[in-house]
């Protein structure tokens, strides 16, 4: 049975929900599924803004054809070829084999390293180039590496709708509803949007900034994306936040307090300073146990707040491996911007915070407090003046 919904007179979400993938390209959980976005425009010319993942692909059919009708598909517009957007490109021409493709150069490169059949079938846009489909004009737009090379959106001049690609994306599966404000955002899918955007596209801001530039050229009333929902209210609110996450700017002041302890020495020593911050008046404070988060909630965290602590143990000499992994991660999606304050421990040869500072040292803009600490085994009394100087620059660093 087909599942689509209106968006105007002429525009349809057609795409689909998927509740069974459990981590997203393989990585990420999703625990509360994903939306595969597909949109179909029946103009004079009928047109779909790009397909969906191989698992929603018989839902992506069977919305097509109830709305079609009688009619033959005319276009389908690709403007991102990730697979969970690309991978029904072959069911779509099997069905509706004279369907034109409209894409960059660099898809129709990637259609082919993907094996779909679409040698006669192509029509490369570059950068400007328009196409009238009957009462609707779009407009191409080049968005390279937010977050693929052969990326770009479109932008229908006649609404002004804007077919956002991964831009403005999210986790989360839409069922039933399609519009932000059909949702409170703030409560149930923010915290989704910014573990999608932080981990997916999070490395390549300069990028977003680029295309965030160019949509400020055109009046946009509306925002379709490929995953979660459509935006026609308060735009200015996610293009907030894609201001912040995109420039490395905290959303709020904040300290995110990430431990990794083999005993829970450490992590006793990380939940004193939690009590000691609360007493100075700070209270935006969120504790992790680096070992049993997974790394994208980490990551997301910490382009939403200001202030980290980092709390490690060491390991064989070294930094405890599921905190290397998060310093890894965090410069592979080029945080920057934060003040960070670390405390290790050791029983014989504490190193994890000399090492720790060493890799923020390769990140960009990143402050480190001078106020440190080591630990040597546990928490001791004689160590709790030291927390006490450690939580006095925290406190005056978050004020």
């Amino acid at each position: 049975m087909y599942t689509s919904r209106k968006i105007n007179d002429d525009l349809y979400w057609v795409g689909a929900n998927d509740h069974r993938l459990a981590l997203f390209e393989n990585i990420h959980p999703i625990y509360h599924g994903v939306s595969y976005n597909s949109y179909l425009l029946l103009d004079k010319k009928t047109v779909l803004f790009d397909t969906v993942d191989w698992s929603g692909a018989r839902q992506l059919l069977e919305n097509i054809k109830e709305l079609l009708g009688d009619r033959k598909l005319d276009y389908l517009v690709i403007n991102h070829m990730e697979p969970d957007h690309a991978a029904s490109i072959e069911e779509i021409m099997l069905r509706w084999p004279d369907v034109k493709v409209i894409t960059t150069p660099k898809a129709v490169q990637m259609m082919h390293q993907f094996s779909f059949p679409v040698n006669d079938n192509l029509e490369t846009v570059k950068e400007g180039d328009t196409r009238c489909f009957g009462k609707h004009t779009v407009t191409f737009i080049y968005a390279p590496m937010v977050h693929w090379p052969e990326a770009m959106v479109t932008f229908d001049t006649t609404d002004g709708i804007l077919f956002s690609a991964d831009a403005f994306g999210s986790f989360r599966a839409l069922d039933g509803k399609l519009f932000a404000e059909e949702f409170d955002f703030d409560r149930e899918w923010l915290d989704d949007a910014r573990r999608y955007y932080t981990n997916i596209v999070g490395k390549y801001g300069p990028h977003v900034q680029t295309l965030l530039a160019k949509a400020a050229t055109v009046e946009i009333k509306m925002i379709c994306p490929l995953h979660g929902p459509v935006w026609r209210k308060d735009l200015g609110y996610i293009l907030d936040k894609y201001q912040h996450w995109s420039t490395y700017e905290p959303e709020e002041k904040g300290i995110m307090i990430v431990y990794a302890s083999m005993y829970g020495n450490t992590e006793n020593a990380a939940e004193v300073l939690a009590g000691k911050l609360a007493e100075r008046g700070v209270t935006d404070t969120r504790l992790y146990d680096v070992s049993s988060t997974h790394v994208s909630y980490l990551i997301s965290d910490l382009f939403k707040y200001s202030h980290l602590v980092l709390a490690s143990v060491t390991y064989n000499l070294g930094i405890f491996p599921p905190m290397h992994n998060f310093l890894a991660d965090m410069k592979a999606l080029n945080l920057q911007n934060r003040t960070v304050a670390v405390l290790e421990n050791g029983s014989w040869a504490p190193r994890a915070g000399a090492l720790i500072r060493k890799e923020l040292g390769e990140m960009k803009h990143m402050t480190v407090l001078d106020e440190s600490m080591t630990i040597t085994s546990s928490l001791q009394e004689q160590n709790l003046n030291e927390l006490d100087t450690l939580a006095d620059a925290l406190a005056a660093s978050v004020k």
